[in-house]
């Protein structure tokens, strides 16, 4: 993995999809947007535009567990959105453990209508602080 690449980062939620951008370089993930989840092809034309302009070397996408690590619903659907970005993008899906990021994002942000984009800001910046390899 080269050092300067893209990554972009998602919380998927029934109703909004929160991105963040960052880049292995820097390893310091920011909030981007929040995407309306209206259906599918509204989803997947605002998505597209995104790979399009930051054309990233991979995708990050939040699992959402029960604390004691078992899935349930949102689980599936965040599996499921993850794998049609793979169908429809081509590119790499990482699944991280979202870990109540939209809470810590509720802590965090002063804007609310940034909360998606916050807690996809969190995912990321756990994928750099524990999984990515420098």
């Amino acid at each position: 993995m080269s050092s300067i690449e893209t990554l972009l980062a998602f919380d998927y939620g029934e109703k909004r999809i929160g991105v963040a951008l960052g880049n292995m370089l820097m390893r310091q993930a920011q909030a981007l947007t929040v995407i309306m989840n209206h259906n599918r092809e509204h989803r997947f034309a605002a998505i597209g535009a995104l790979i399009k302009e930051w054309r990233p070397a991979k995708l990050i996408v939040g699992l959402p567990l029960h604390a004691d690590g078992a899935a349930h619903q949102m689980t599936q659907w965040a599996k499921r959105f993850g794998q049609q970005l793979y169908g429809r993008f081509g590119l790499p899906v990482v699944w991280v453990d979202e870990g109540y990021s939209s809470v810590a994002a509720a802590v965090l942000s002063r804007d609310l209508t940034q909360l998606d984009a916050e807690a996809a800001r969190i995912i990321l910046q756990q994928f750099f602080d524990e999984y990515a390899i420098a």
